[in-house]
């Protein structure tokens, strides 16, 4: 393993123990055991190692976690839907994952003060919608990609509340299938039948 790669290991490692602004460029090379000085000629800033590191977790880590028993066979929309988010709440039982949910809602909350935190995590959200209207069972394999932003956009700000409720409050936190007949009673109400 090179140092570019073992920085990002060390990033991810300080991500999930420390946070994102309590992890210091020292923390990073120390962890990837590697000079503080191959974090500016690999990456710049420490910024873009943590928001390089956040993007890979999020792919090669949460994605599949959070999918794995519902790809497992193939279901009707309304089945994986329910089953999709059910294995997102599930993954707050590990420790690794409840831990990166912690930092992408620390990320969150330091974008106001953050402008190219938020430009860099911007540039993944289109990435990331279509990712979750597929993983949910929103869209057809051959939706119109206006309609499969406008799902995933929808999903993503489910997503990030009933995670959010799940983390603090589990007991009260929506299940999939209070989730879908949520959805249905608010669309015939705000979106008359044709």
């Amino acid at each position: 393993m090179g140092n570019r790669e073992a920085l990002v290991e060390g990033a991810k490692e300080c991500l999930l123990e420390k946070g994102y602004s309590r992890t210091t460029a020292r923390d990073i090379a120390t962890a990837a055991g590697v000079s503080l000085a191959a974090i500016g000629y690999h990456f710049g800033s420490k910024e873009t190692l943590l928001n390089e590191a956040l993007r890979e977790l999020l792919i090669n880590e949460w994605a599949p976690a959070a999918t794995n028993s519902v790809r497992a066979a193939a279901r009707a929309p309304h089945e994986q839907f329910v089953a999709t988010w059910g294995q997102i709440v599930d993954s707050l039982a590990n420790p690794r994952l409840r831990a990166l949910w912690t930092a992408q809602f620390e990320v969150l909350s330091l974008g106001a003060s953050m402008p190219e935190l938020v430009s860099d995590l911007s540039k993944m959200q289109g990435e990331a919608r279509e990712g979750l209207a597929h993983m949910f069972g929103g869209v057809a394999p051959d939706a119109d990609p206006e309609e499969v932003q406008a799902i995933g956009s929808l999903l993503q700000a489910m997503l990030l509340g009933v995670v959010a409720q799940s983390m603090f409050d589990p007991d009260t936190a929506p299940t999939g299938e209070e989730l879908a007949k949520s959805l249905r009673a608010l669309a015939d109400r705000v979106s008359p039948s044709a």
